[in-house]
């Protein structure tokens, strides 16, 4: 669809040439008849020059593509108006553009947000002096929880005070089927924070989505062009759903977090043991389950809310996740799944795999 949007552009930025051309005598336009002055020549030159730059923004995925986009419709509109007998027909392609280039801009307006919370965290923690996590820091934690960090490689190895996610994969929920999705994460370990950037093409629309949690608050927002607020939530059980979320990321995709003073422990077995985590006031807790090897393969929790139907219900959470790998030394899963535990049975709601993670970035 992109491609196609771009060769309209390139073709639409074409036929402004026609005007440079005969502003300047360069060849002779039958298909124009008023006349046209040098200095009009040349804002065709420059409106048609706009828009083959857009079109090559758009090509290479450049989410600045409106703005030249933008001018070159103005300038295009107005030249236009001065030649209505001869280029009216231009308003039609002009409207066209205008009304994607209303999405592009939405869609960019909306990255923003995601952008500045996480470059205004970064800024934060690129001050924390790094520190290794030694074997000390975790013989406070059971024999399961131990073996896990000792498996995924973590000691020795700096502590993590944040981590960018990048993951594609599906979603649904009872009331929609599966779409794909991609999306970029940051997760912050000094404050705690979990910003999810997620870009998604559902029913043929582009679809954006951003859940925002900072310190136990949680917002989620998902925008069709980022300009419509399809959803909107906020409040206490978004809270502690979203304190949930943040603490799975810290057992699966964090591990050397495990040590914080905001997690307490009760023992269960060898390959078991239960964890309460809190945040901002917000306590939840979750079953984390183990395999002989050492990796952590599923974690289970009552304290979330399904927020997809008409009202936020509590159900059982879990995310057992499969095909341990090592990424920048470090073991951890590549696959993963979000399954809702309804009355009436299992429910997977997502497929996560991971393609990418970076530890302690500063930038």
């Amino acid at each position: 669809m992109k491609t196609a949007f771009a060769i309209f552009i390139i073709l639409h930025g074409i036929i402004h040439f026609m005007g440079f051309s005969k502003a300047f005598k360069l060849a002779e336009i039958s298909q124009l008849n008023q006349y046209i002055g040098k200095t009009a020549g040349a804002f065709w030159l420059l409106a048609g020059l706009l828009f083959l730059v857009s079109a090559i923004l758009v090509f290479s995925r450049n989410e600045w593509w409106w703005v030249p986009g933008l001018a070159a419709v103005v300038i295009s509109q107005i030249l236009i108006l001065l030649s209505w007998q001869d280029a009216r027909y231009g308003t039609i392609a002009n409207l066209i553009i205008f009304i994607t280039l209303v999405a592009g801009f939405g869609t960019w307006n909306f990255h923003r947000s995601f952008i500045n919370d996480y470059k205004q965290s970064l800024s934060r923690t690129e001050r924390i002096t790094n520190e290794p996590l030694t074997d000390s820091d975790i013989q406070h934690l059971p024999l399961p929880v131990k073996r896990y960090l000792t498996y995924t490689g973590v000691l020795n190895h700096d502590k993590v005070k944040n981590a960018l996610i990048r993951f594609n994969g599906e979603m649904r929920s009872k009331k929609m089927d599966w779409f794909k999705f991609q999306s970029v994460q940051y997760n912050f370990y000094d404050v705690p924070s979990r910003l999810f950037y997620m870009t998604a093409q559902i029913k043929g629309l582009n679809v954006s989505g951003y859940h925002s949690y900072k310190n136990g608050i949680a917002s989620m927002q998902i925008k069709p062009f980022g300009l419509f607020p399809f959803v909107d939530e906020k409040g206490e059980m978004l809270d502690k759903t979203e304190t949930v979320t943040l603490f799975n990321d810290m057992c699966l995709i964090s591990p050397a977090t495990l040590i914080d003073k905001s997690i307490t422990w009760e023992e269960i077995d060898s390959l078991s043991t239960k964890a309460y985590f809190t945040c901002n006031g917000i306590t939840i807790s979750a079953i984390l389950y183990f395999n002989k090897t050492g990796q952590l393969v599923n974690f289970i929790s009552d304290d979330r809310y399904d927020m997809s139907g008409d009202t936020a219900v509590n159900y059982r959470f879990s995310t057992p996740v499969y095909d341990y790998k090592n990424i920048n030394g470090i073991n951890i899963f590549t696959r993963g799944e979000a399954i809702w535990h309804y009355p009436e049975g299992e429910f997977v709601s997502g497929k996560f795999y991971l393609e990418s993670i970076a530890y302690n970035i500063n930038r």
